[in-house]
């Protein structure tokens, strides 16, 4: 029963920071592995559970603060369907050594990502006519969609963490661009939940989706009603800083053999 509490305040917690400051979610699968030893594929697909709640609550929210470009979801997502299915083949291909490997270190990419991260992104008052000529060919927001969500699904990303930098940088208006990352990580969760639980292994799982997707709901919920009293660049570096400590620590671990 333990381990059930820890899978619902991880979720909990986990939640609340990702109704505040949009990241972090990628914690998740990192908690999972790394610090409950369950089994990489179980852990993923726990995990893109969670994500899947938290891409309708947060996708929602945005779209009623009018911060949602569906054109731009649509292609990208056309693209991440495919990729999330390839990212998934690819894992499961894999040796599980190799996938924790490749989680610790794009763990460890997002933390310091987080840190030196300069956000070109066009303000609220700001048009967004200087947007990258890949925003404006299908084609290539497909490919973009294709590959950042086999990324997202190989590693149990979730899928904001890549793809809203990458569109700010393409400028497209940060909180847009938060809006699409969100719908477009439902597209890249539902085909993971499916590939991942068909590899699944644990006893209990009933228990751990009960308790995962409590926590997660109520720490979005949560973390979205005082968003706007909490500095939120300031919580992005807290939890760049957890990121990186934990995501050494892991490889440091996997590396010695633990």
């Amino acid at each position: 029963m333990l381990t059930f509490f820890i899978v619902f305040i991880a979720n909990l917690i986990i939640g609340i920071l990702v109704g505040l400051s949009g990241v972090s979610g990628f914690l998740l699968p990192i908690i999972y592995v790394g610090f409950l030893g369950l089994p990489i594929h179980d852990s993923l697909a726990l995990s893109f559970l969670a994500f899947l709640v938290a891409g309708i609550i947060g996708a929602y929210s945005y779209w009623k603060l009018k911060f949602m470009d569906l054109k731009l979801a649509l292609y990208l997502s056309i693209g991440s369907l495919p990729g999330a299915f390839l990212g998934v083949q690819i894992n499961v291909l894999i040796s599980e050594t190799l996938a924790k490997l490749l989680l610790y270190l794009f763990v460890l990419f997002a933390g310091l990502s987080i840190i030196l991260k300069k956000n070109k992104a066009p303000a609220d008052n700001e048009t967004e006519t200087d947007q990258s000529i890949i925003l404006k060919k299908p084609i290539w927001i497909m490919v973009l969609g294709l590959f950042t969500a086999a990324i997202c699904a190989l590693t149990g990303a979730g899928g904001p963490i890549l793809i809203v930098p990458l569109l700010a940088a393409l400028g497209v208006n940060i909180r847009t661009a938060v809006g699409v990352g969100l719908l477009n990580s439902i597209i890249i969760a539902l085909p993971s939940i499916f590939g991942y639980f068909t590899y699944a292994s644990i006893d209990n799982m009933h228990l751990f989706i009960l308790f995962s997707l409590i926590g997660t709901t109520i720490g979005i919920l949560t973390g979205s009603r005082v968003a706007n009293k909490v500095p939120v660049e300031q919580l992005k570096i807290f939890i760049a800083v957890i990121t990186i400590i934990s995501s050494i620590y892991m490889l440091i671990s996997l590396a010695l053999g633990n």
